[in-house]
């Protein structure tokens, strides 16, 4: 925790520089809270304050209920970071600024939410309450979707036809003409098998077999599918079918994040529809509203959004509050895509400390399919609530052309018109959905979306720690995090701290050289390039020593009809990068940093 307090004091000091304030004080206060309250107060009490700040910021006040952990004195202003608070709130009422500095907004906000998503366990309590969070709100989903009657289902499913008609038209001839092409990916499965045993399976169930043939799946060639074949092939009853299994993984130091890993033969499906249904999304108009492909346009629309037109909306537990009967609804008018995309859905799932419980959302973080079916479930509400907002109906799809730039949904990420902000946030939690008002903007001229976040138009993103300091070069992927600080705060001209970064992390890589960011090597980007060390003997290009991380995928064999099968799943014509891809596969369980002459570039 020393290093993380150091870390802030050399940043404290480079951007009161900058805004030519002091926070000698401010400094003195993060190491007695440090003291007392230990590692929370970097990653809980001092993200709350930079999210009262923004919160404010959006108001274009100090709100009284703000700040509540910090001590106020002579003004409604916090003494904490008071230095750089006076360039942006009036002293005497809290009320913002007309031109308030940009430099100082980027400093609070770097300030106080550097450690805000730092990878450090949960207490077993806390994962705990996330899980019983987990359950209790599948069971609101299951309420709320008791209260919606057939009126509301009916107005889901005609937006979702007018929205998605054509698109899911698409996916049901890519199903009708057996054009859907599987795939495994490199993660977990509930099965916990192998990446290349994912081949080998042999259980299938009813309800994929009602949409998915298992010879077509499973099997690399109809010559291979022999009645003995057939009678190895283990299908699977509804109710004997394998529950994902939930899990936590870190997020913050006050909640983990809570995902489902979902059984190999539903999720191999689901990665099938999944290429077939971003294929018709990106070919159709509603992919400029809707699409999984770069978060990039929701961040234009929101540095657009904070000159005062657009809002941006982050939802809470949004995958989670997405129900079955939101997304039958959406899907009803095809009827072959909806029995595909509930055919590979999970029905139940194990949650630890809690048992089996059968699931009211249509999937977990972690469904191939929930992200994309997430997103046009809010799209469907969104333009029901500008419907309702205009008066009159959309009848046709050219209609929408008009809100292409204005309307744009990315999972949970939603840029909305400020005119229709009020009523499409009553209606997404009218539908179950829950906005955080926290992290929403539309008043003031502070947006944020994806990851980027802009005031009036400028950058003021950030640069957050996201691992503990390493001890010793053993440590990789603490290591590989640091050097990826260390670039990132030089790319954010925070070139003092990088100074003291540069002597922590010599210590720990005695080759660190000034490389260009799409080099493999960790070294140190800088705008001023690099310094080669030697030229290569026979390709003549410049050389640097500097280290690289090497690692090795796991022992995992495959070989008959089940390496046939991973060929024929291979998608492009070009060869496959690995060539020891039968023989290893699967996400390295160990990597080693190791010192290389390596190109600079």
């Amino acid at each position: 925790m020393k290093s993380l307090i150091s870390l802030w004091n050399v940043l404290a000091e480079e951007y009161a520089r900058r805004c030519s304030t002091s926070t000698t004080m401010d400094m003195k206060t993060v190491q007695g809270r440090c003291e007392h309250e230990g590692m929370s107060f970097l990653t809980i009490t001092l993200p709350s304050f930079g999210k009262d700040f923004q919160y404010c910021l959006d108001q274009g006040m100090v709100v009284p209920k703000s700040f509540l952990s910090f001590r106020k004195t002579g003004s409604c202003l916090p003494s904490f970071l008071r230095g750089f608070m006076e360039q942006v709130f009036h002293l005497d009422n809290g009320i913002l600024i007309n031109e308030p500095c940009i430099e100082s907004i980027q400093a609070i906000r770097q300030l106080s939410l550097v450690f805000s998503k730092i990878e450090i366990p949960c207490t077993p309590e806390r994962e705990r309450k996330a899980m019983r969070s987990y359950v209790d709100c599948d069971k609101e989903v299951n309420y709320n979707d008791s209260l919606l009657d057939n009126s509301d289902c009916s107005e889901l499913s005609r937006m979702g036809r007018l929205l998605f008609g054509p698109i899911f038209s698409k996916v049901d001839r890519d199903i009708y003409s057996e054009s859907i092409v599987p795939k495994h990916g490199p993660g977990a499965t509930a099965d916990r098998l192998t990446s290349n045993g994912k081949y080998r399976s042999r259980y299938w169930t009813q309800r994929l077999e009602s949409v998915f043939h298992v010879g077509d799946f499973l099997s690399p060639s109809p010559r291979f599918c022999t009645e003995e074949w057939y009678d190895a092939i283990d299908h699977l009853e509804p109710g004997s079918e394998m529950p994902s299994r939930v899990i936590s993984v870190p997020k913050t130091q006050k909640t983990p994040r809570i995902i489902a890993i979902e059984p190999s033969s539903v999720q191999y499906v689901q990665q099938g529809v999944l290429e077939a249904l971003t294929r018709a999304t990106n070919s159709d108009i509603i992919g400029e509203f809707v699409s999984s492909d770069s978060q990039e346009p929701n961040q234009l629309l929101a540095q657009e959004g904070s000159n005062g037109d657009l809002a941006t909306l982050d939802m809470s537990d949004a995958s989670d509050r997405v129900s079955l009967k939101h997304v039958k609804s959406i899907t009803s008018g095809n009827p072959l895509f909806q029995e595909a995309i509930l055919a590979c859905r999970s029905e139940r799932a194990d949650v630890p400390g809690e048992g089996v419980i059968t699931l009211s959302k249509f999937a977990s973080m972690g469904s191939a399919l929930c992200f994309p079916l997430e997103a046009m479930v809010f799209l469907t509400i969104l333009f029901l609530g500008i419907e309702k907002e205009r008066g009159y109906r959309f009848t046709n799809r050219n209609e929408f052309r008009s809100y292409v730039g204005r309307v744009r949904v990315y999972g949970d990420d939603i840029v909305i018109p400020c005119d229709n902000v009020h009523t499409c946030v009553d209606l997404l939690e009218y539908f179950g959905a829950r906005v955080n008002r926290r992290k929403s903007f539309w008043t003031g001229r502070f947006r944020e979306s994806c990851g980027k976040e802009y005031y009036a138009g400028h950058d003021v993103s950030i640069v957050k720690v996201r691992r503990m300091f390493p001890l010793h070069r053993q440590q990789v992927a603490e290591t590989i995090s640091l050097v990826s600080l260390r670039n990132q705060l030089y790319q954010h001209g925070c070139w003092e701290t990088c100074e003291w970064l540069d002597k922590k992390l010599r210590k720990l890589l005695t080759h660190f050289p000034c490389i260009e960011s799409s080099s493999s090597a960790l070294g140190r980007v800088s705008f001023l390039g690099y310094n080669p060390e030697k030229e290569h003997e026979h390709l003549h290009v410049p050389l640097v020593k500097a280290y690289v991380v090497s690692d090795r995928s796991p022992n995992d064999k495959l070989d008959g009809p089940e390496a046939m099968l991973k060929f024929f799943l291979k998608r492009g014509d070009s060869p496959r990068f690995d060539k020891e891809h039968l023989v290893r596969a699967g996400r390295p369980r160990v990597a080693y940093i190791k010192p290389r002459w390596v190109t600079p570039y």
